[in-house]
């Protein structure tokens, strides 16, 4: 599945009207009621604005279900505007506020451009980078063109849309960065050299962008996801002797769904991880655990 977006396009979105959707100062802090008890409102995303990167479908569609439904406007985008059309209704039929923005994220040029636009409309409190593919073959006769086009979209697009999101979120001295990382940035498998080259270097690639921009009041983490149910992984999830060797490899004993990733992401966008930094939760059923 490439969720990059290879088509360039001035972004479809709407402006977001901070106080009318109820941005309450402190959000996303404990505070206190009248009676004295603690009022938790860590997990509140209301007056948030997200750009999730490849979210027609997928993790990406899920993770910008996720942080709607914890009150965010989010921004889907995508290659195909027709099935980032059809994932926005789905997101509005449930009550999210949500708009598209179709440009390639592979394309420097085109997501400058594409956040600028953005911002005009209205501050990018949350990034998701998660547009991503997958390309299997042995690593003696991986194609030279294949793995540019691994890099560039993996890798070279996060890169390109943290660094244009971050300036603005810099200026502002507040943002949250999740880069979609993998269990792969940390485990190789024959096959996929390439896939775990590109999300190896996302992993440290999430601590740099800590090192250099925490100071400036951002908070850039990463969610390894294991083993899930996708587009990415219908073949695998089809193999029975695939899936029987990581239902056995995992400790959970199954396949991973998308929507598990619901509470990572929420956390990773909200005020709860506010001191957590350069950080890769794993959410992998236990995979990265044991050998």
């Amino acid at each position: 599945m490439d969720n990059s977006g290879t088509h360039a396009g001035r972004p479809h979105c709407l402006r977001f009207d901070r106080g009318r959707l109820g941005l309450a100062a402190g959000a996303g802090r404990v505070q206190t009621d009248p009676w004295g008890a603690f009022r938790v409102t860590l997990f509140d995303l209301t007056g948030r604005r997200a750009l999730i990167t490849g979210s027609s479908q997928g993790i990406g569609f899920a993770i910008a279900r996720a942080l709607g439904s914890a009150g965010a406007a989010v921004i889907l985008n995508g290659r195909d505007a027709a099935k980032l059309d059809t994932a926005a209704a789905v997101l509005r039929g449930e009550g999210i506020a949500v708009c598209t923005a179709v440009f390639d994220v592979t394309d420097h040029a085109a997501v400058g451009g594409a956040i600028a636009q953005l911002e005009r409309e209205g501050a990018l409190d949350v990034l998701v980078n998660n547009a991503g593919i997958q390309r299997r073959a042995p690593l003696e006769d991986f194609p030279e063109p294949t793995w540019h086009e691994l890099i560039r979209t993996n890798l070279d697009s996060v890169f390109y849309v943290g660094q244009a999101v971050a300036r603005g979120m810099i200026a502002r001295k507040r943002g949250k960065i999740i880069n979609i990382c993998s269990v792969q940035s940390e485990l190789g498998r024959p096959g996929i050299a390439p896939y775990a080259a590109s999300k190896g270097a996302v992993k440290m690639l999430t601590k740099g962008m800590c090192a250099d921009w925490a100071r400036h009041g951002l908070q850039v983490n990463g969610i390894g996801p294991g083993y899930f149910e996708t587009e990415l992984t219908a073949t695998l999830v089809a193999d029975p002797a695939f899936s029987d060797w990581l239902c056995k490899r995992t400790p959970a004993g199954r396949w991973g769904r998308v929507e598990e990733l619901a509470g990572a992401a929420i956390f990773l966008a909200s005020g709860a991880s506010d001191f957590v930094n350069g950080q890769i939760v794993y959410v992998d059923g236990g995979l990265t655990s044991v050998v």
